[in-house]
């Protein structure tokens, strides 16, 4: 019987006849045996399996070098040795798979830096792997949350003619030879040649598409991959990353705010209550106050702030900021940061900002110089959740739109909703590598996602 280390460590009691298969992390010789560390994947810690020259395949142990496969039978007893519960006593022995001396990941600290450069072995670590496991935890954690609540998960288009955000910053998607396009009579490139006989690109949001979802079931929600062409080798931004963007019907402001604090809340708790060991790691090796911050964060609730307080603060602060702080212009991660860690120690909703600084989307205020638009800031990240009440009223939609030099035919069946039954409607963008990034401790969106997508590496 197979069985994961993870649950070889668990056991209540000692098991006979059992299988496990995983990586070599280390293996020391004594005189008549061998301590063999196993690793498979599913848990932080590793499994000392000791191996008797004796047994059937041990003859192969002198070839077995870290990153090598391995597959031992044998029997799951009490070990001796401090720190670890259990060790394998082993009954046989395979080598699977070979790995030679230029194995790279040694039994040493690796930079992250270094890491980087192999991708595709990167995931042995225990760096890498934790967070691909608090990854797969919160993708669940995601689905669980919504469901509760009665929202339905849609799947929106990955292929659009929209750009959402309206920075042009997208992917574009055809099947016309960029050598030799097919040319309109005014020399431009005739696109309705091409394989959606117009412009199409990768979805920098499903936010669009899924209003219109909403207006016909309720509360809805979708998690998939969005891509943004801007050239930024920041940090936080990478080309392709995940969302989490749900949509709701008469829903506002206060509600969505209400929704967006839960959703974080909910998430941070599933880590800290399904991967403790991955996040004693982090707050071990990447940083100190990692626990302490997300525990705050799970049991505070976010104070709330508009933007014109936020601007107020920052400018009495006498903080020289790096980017100076100016009302109508978004803030900054130095003052989102500020906000969080230094004014009010914890997670803060800053709302109603300035229409110019956000999409056409957003519902005006009665002031005409705001919008219903909120971002949820984290300690540590910044911009957590990005989102707004969406602006229902089909005059005020359309002047908003001309203002920002968009087709109004080309986004008609967006209108349409505002004509058919419009209602009050919110909703907002999470994004998973930002809140992975805030879970784990880590200052850099490559670090938390398997093959980083950033300009010029793919």
């Amino acid at each position: 019987m197979r069985i994961k280390v993870r649950d070889a460590l668990a056991a209540e009691s000692p098991l006979g006849g059992i299988t496990v298969s995983g990586w070599v992390r280390t293996r020391r010789d004594a005189k008549g045996f061998s301590f063999v560390e196993i690793n498979d994947g599913s848990c932080l810690r590793n499994l000392q399996a000791v191996v008797d020259h004796a047994v059937p395949g041990a003859e192969a142990l002198g070839t077995v070098l870290t990153g090598a496969s391995v597959s031992v039978d044998g029997e799951l007893v009490p070990s001796p040795a401090k720190g670890q519960r259990w060790e394998l006593r082993v009954s046989a022995f395979r080598l699977v798979g070979e790995a030679d001396a230029t194995f790279p990941l040694q039994k040493k600290g690796h930079t992250a830096e270094f890491l980087r450069t192999i991708p595709h072995l990167r995931a042995r670590t225990n760096r890498i792997a934790s967070s691909l496991r608090l990854r797969s935890r919160l993708a669940m954690a995601v689905h669980e949350f919504f469901q509760a609540r009665g929202f339905a998960y849609v799947h929106t288009p990955v292929i659009t003619v929209s750009d959402c955000e309206g920075a042009g910053e997208l992917f574009r998607v055809t099947t016309l030879d960029p050598a030799a396009p097919p040319k309109s009579p005014d020399g431009s490139v005739d696109w309705a040649a091409d394989f959606f006989a117009r412009q199409a690109f990768l979805t920098v949001s499903g936010q669009l598409e899924a209003e219109t979802l909403a207006c016909a079931l309720g509360d809805v929600y979708t998690f998939g991959p969005t891509f943004r062409a801007e050239n930024s080798q920041t940090s936080r931004h990478a080309s392709e990353f995940w969302m989490i963007e749900p949509e709701m019907a008469f829903c506002d402001l206060a509600g969505d705010m209400d929704c967006a604090e839960s959703l974080v809340k909910h998430l941070v708790r599933a880590a800290l209550e399904c991967c403790p060991e991955e996040l004693e790691f982090f707050n071990a090796y990447v940083d100190k106050g990692l626990l302490e911050r997300l525990r705050l964060v799970a049991d505070r609730p976010f104070t709330r702030i508009t933007y014109g307080e936020a601007v107020d603060l920052l400018l009495a602060s006498g903080r020289p900021f790096e980017h100076p702080v100016k009302w109508g212009e978004n803030l900054q991660s130095e003052h989102e940061r500020w906000l969080t860690e230094e004014r009010f120690g914890g997670p803060v909703t800053v709302c109603d900002y300035p229409a110019a600084a956000k999409p056409f989307y957003m519902r005006q205020n009665d002031d005409d110089r705001t919008v219903a638009a909120m971002d949820v800031l984290v300690p540590g990240v910044g911009e957590i959740v990005g989102g707004s009440q969406r602006e229902e009223r089909p005059e005020r939609l359309e002047a908003a739109m001309r203002a920002h030099g968009l087709d109004l035919e080309a986004y008609r069946w967006y209108l349409d909703l505002r004509r058919y039954g419009t209602v009050p409607h919110a909703g907002f963008g999470l994004g998973f590598e930002r809140l992975l990034m805030f879970v784990t401790g880590e200052g850099n969106i490559r670090d938390v996602t398997a093959y980083p997508r950033t300009p010029g590496h793919a």
